[in-house]
């Protein structure tokens, strides 16, 4: 199967970045993750979370910013990848003035009801 990013209608997550599902098993049709892009506008963050099941990798596409991983807080840049497991609280900003993009790969796939705002 293939997606073509262009035709992908970005949505709005719970912690509040624009989001791009490449690949779901809800809608294209594999069964063990989920792929998307992220992006998060100069200036914004994303709301603190966790995933009550799913692990999630994040790797930096373009951009800068400020991690938030549990107790820790971090630069992150381009090329960047982040291991976020299970019930660790997160959020991501960005402290530059072009859009910050990721990659998100979580692991069961990514769902709203596995998402806890904090």
């Amino acid at each position: 199967m293939q997606t073509t990013r262009e035709l992908l209608t970005p949505y709005i997550t719970r912690d509040g970045s624009e989001i791009r599902e490449l690949m779901h098993p809800e809608v294209h049709g594999n069964r063990n993750q989920s792929l998307a892009e992220a992006t998060i506008r100069p200036g914004c963050i994303t709301r603190l979370h966790k995933h009550l099941c799913s692990e999630e990798l994040y790797h930096v596409l373009s951009g800068s910013g400020r991690m938030t991983l549990g107790e820790r807080v971090f630069p992150v840049v381009t090329g960047d990848t982040i291991c976020i497991a299970p019930g660790v609280a997160h959020q991501l900003e960005n402290t530059k003035d072009q859009d910050l993009v990721i990659l998100c790969c979580c692991a069961p796939p990514y769902t709203h009801a596995d998402t806890k705002l904090l």
